[in-house]
């Protein structure tokens, strides 16, 4: 089989294929289940293979890379403008194939097994921030059920839950005392897990920059010499005003939002930290 270039529509099960020559042609168009996807490329020779960033992408280009294949990854948004038709498995790998072989298209750097564990790292610390601040929630709400008001924060409630189930004469009744109870030993058991993935080394001495989001940096960046300037990584990041020129009058707006959400948080938070306390230094770059 001539191919030379093959764009991947993947999924959980089922797989679907789009091949073509060195002319372009269309040489293989198929579909295979999970079992069958490894062992179909194996028998190729080295050919480009084009997948779109999702789910088990960076698994499925690594198996490819083992195999003597040339894998890419590709952002969805940049496949879309070569999809002919509706949207479907097939047209998705037809369009993949055709976007992969672009000469000036954007590539999405694979990852290590590695670089996921870390990243797996972030997004259950993530989950389970989102899980405590949740129930912070619901214990401020049903408190304020019974005239009973705490401030907004879980270091507010942190103090002022154990006082309150403490207290006898507040009129809480006992069952809501119980089922309060066992919500505030949650989110203390949340403070306990979240505290255990953030004693990572520091990696960084960037100001703003701790443990946290250095590991994030270094399992979700792509290696740094792909950037120019601090610009371009910002600009990667989604981090730099939206433009919409034309007649040569620059317009800019917000910033475009377009890379990481996560990385570009705890790099926005970072910087609000370094400049709540700016005012107390002397040193060359406060200054």
């Amino acid at each position: 089989m001539n191919v030379t270039t093959i764009g991947i529509d993947l999924a959980k099960t089922v797989f679907s294929i789009h091949g073509t020559d060195q002319h372009g042609k269309v040489v293989v168009r198929k579909r295979l289940n999970r079992p069958k996807l490894l062992a179909f490329f194996a028998q190729l020779p080295p050919c480009l293979i084009g997948m779109e960033a999702c789910s088990g992408a960076h698994y499925w280009a690594r198996e490819m890379t083992k195999l003597g294949h040339d894998a890419r990854i590709i952002a969805p948004r940049f496949v879309a403008p070569y999809r002919k038709s509706s949207k479907n498995d097939d047209n998705d790998a037809e369009a993949i194939c055709e976007a992969v072989s672009r000469p000036n298209m954007r590539f999405v750097p694979i990852k290590t097994e590695d670089q996921q564990a870390t990243l797996s790292l972030h997004r259950i610390r993530r989950g389970l921030t989102k899980e405590r601040t949740a129930q912070i929630n619901q214990i401020r709400g049903l408190l304020a059920e019974f005239g009973l008001i705490i401030p907004q924060g879980r270091y507010a409630a942190r103090r002022r839950v154990p006082e309150i189930l403490e207290d006898a004469e507040n009129g809480l009744p006992m069952l809501a005392r119980r089922l309060l109870n066992n919500i505030n030993q949650r989110i203390l058991q949340l403070d306990e897990e979240i505290l255990a993935y953030e004693q990572a080394k520091r990696l960084m001495a960037i100001p703003g920059i701790g443990p946290q989001t250095a590991t994030a940096l270094l399992a979700s960046a792509p290696d740094p010499r792909q950037f120019k300037s601090g610009r371009h990584f910002a600009a990667w990041l989604g981090l730099v005003p939206r433009q919409y020129s034309t007649g040569g009058k620059p317009r800019l707006g917000r910033i475009t939002k377009r890379g990481d959400k996560y990385l570009r948080t705890l790099l926005i938070h970072g910087t609000r930290a370094v400049i709540a306390t700016i005012d107390t230094k002397e040193d060359r770059l406060s200054a």
